[in-house]
């Protein structure tokens, strides 16, 4: 018995029926929502527990990381926003046009963070017009993360539908 066949048969290695898939769509909206903004969530939490200078140093690193996210979208958001639509519009052609499995795999990772990357640039907008401090810019942090955990609640969900979809569909020859 040829033990490395037989287990290439029961774990078939393709996009969604790979275990690494799985893991990093994982590692991927856990690291997604635990910054918020370019801020780890933990130092949110400690400035709105502790304040003083926790709340100042939240404050400066969330002005640093607002100010470079508004500054690089003026300088070259038309551009990376053209560079995005194509690299999305392509793989979602080669994913659903061509039925290229890594393509829809790697669109359904890379999709919604474009939903993501909108909220931020929209929160961080709204941050450099208010300014807001203390317990307002956390909430208003917060109610970024509570957003982007649900777009990857809802991204979870689609792409798991989809490869279960996908992986039943090959494993019954449809």
């Amino acid at each position: 018995m040829d033990w490395t066949n037989t287990i290439f048969k029961v774990i078939d290695m393709r996009s969604f029926s790979n275990l690494w898939f799985w893991i990093s769509l994982a590692v991927l909206w856990s690291s997604v929502s635990h910054w918020v903004l370019g801020v780890p969530f933990d130092m949110i939490q400690k400035a709105r527990k502790l304040g003083g200078q926790a709340e100042i140093d939240l404050h400066a690193i969330v002005q640093i990381n607002v100010n470079r996210l508004l500054y690089i979208w003026q300088v070259s958001g038309l551009v990376l926003l053209t560079f995005f639509a194509f690299l999305l519009s392509s793989l979602a052609i080669l994913a659903f046009a061509y039925d290229v499995e890594f393509a829809q795999a790697v669109f359904l990772l890379t999709f919604p963070l474009t939903f993501v990357g909108g909220l931020s640039l929209s929160t961080s907008q709204i941050i450099a017009r208010e300014q807001p401090e203390g317990e307002v810019l956390c909430a208003r942090l917060s109610k970024h993360r509570v957003m982007t955990q649900f777009i990857g609640m809802v991204s979870i969900f689609i792409t798991a539908m989809y490869g279960m979809y996908q992986n039943l569909s090959v494993g019954l020859g449809f």
